[in-house]
């Protein structure tokens, strides 16, 4: 019943917001991004409950491009500036919001229901202390990667003062593209999927045959185009580029990883493929 499990999932995500709404009233007076930080965790540890009781951490799936909506908004209506500058939310929202509806409808396609849960997730749960490795690894550390991402926007939206320029223009579009690279990938892929005639098989046309992971390039991107955005604005705010630095190293290091990994595993001639083909980038098939 997947229609019963989506609503499941959004009576979760509407309880999550409302207990972060509560734990933000009562820090106001904290630093914004602080409180904000706090609110991200409270919200995160009542999906992580849910995931729990339905014994489910793809519960938490959607909370990646969800959560991100909500804070956007929030320091672009009440920034610590007290300036409101309509053409710099514009561009900086745009992009952000077209990537958690494309990221989270692609969640909702995919999505099977309650029986359906990541392989990543379910491998990461059999090491010893799964509760913690659930808790931490599953939910707390991308909640907390996200937040990290998501900073240069609060000095972009909130701190910064400065108008924008023809650079910001420049990587907003450069943003948009990213994600515009994360629909093709994944529509490529949800289509070859689609056929009986490619199971147990593995894609290696369209964008795929000259990356392995054209949709985490995008996602890659998407978060370099936020920050290059935000450095657009000021140069002094350069050492922010650290928060895309280690979005880009999660994916590069980890994720792509466990992804080859499993193809490896179950996928005959994966290895030719990977010999052959780069990480990330889209490039020229290699020559042997």
């Amino acid at each position: 019943m997947k229609l019963k499990a989506l609503l499941i999932c959004l009576l979760v995500y509407l309880l999550s917001f409302g207990c972060a709404v509560l734990v933000c009233i009562n820090f106001l007076q904290l630093n914004q991004w602080f409180m904000i930080l706090l609110g991200h965790l409270t919200a995160t540890l009542v999906v992580f409950v849910a995931s729990s009781i339905y014994k489910n951490s793809s519960f938490y799936d959607p909370f990646w491009s969800v959560a991100p909506i909500p804070i956007a908004l929030y320091i672009s209506i009440y920034p610590e500036s007290e300036i409101i500058n309509a053409e710099k939310i514009y561009l900086f929202l745009i992009p952000i919001l077209f990537w958690a509806l494309r990221l989270t409808f692609n969640w909702i396609r995919r999505w099977e229901g309650l029986l359906d849960e990541d392989f990543r997730y379910i491998d990461l749960k059999s090491l010893r202390f799964s509760r913690l490795v659930d808790l931490f690894g599953i939910h707390i550390y991308p909640t907390l990667q996200v937040n990290l991402s998501l900073l240069p926007i609060y000095f972009a939206l909130s701190v910064d003062t400065n108008e924008v320029n023809i650079w910001t223009y420049i990587f907003s579009l450069f943003t948009f593209m990213a994600v515009i690279l994360e629909l093709i990938s994944d529509n490529q892929l949800w289509k070859f999927k689609q056929s009986s005639e490619n199971a147990g098989k593995f894609i290696e046309t369209g964008l795929w045959k000259y990356s392995r992971h054209p949709n985490y390039l995008g996602e890659i991107l998407f978060w370099w185009g936020i920050y290059f955005m935000t450095l657009s604005l000021d140069l002094n705010y350069w050492y922010l580029f650290v928060c895309p630095l280690a979005m880009n190293l999660m994916f590069s290091l980890k994720t792509c990883s466990m992804m080859d990994e499993r193809s490896l595993l179950k996928r005959e001639g994966y290895k030719s493929y990977m010999d052959r083909t780069n990480q990330l980038l889209i490039l020229p098939k290699k020559v042997n």
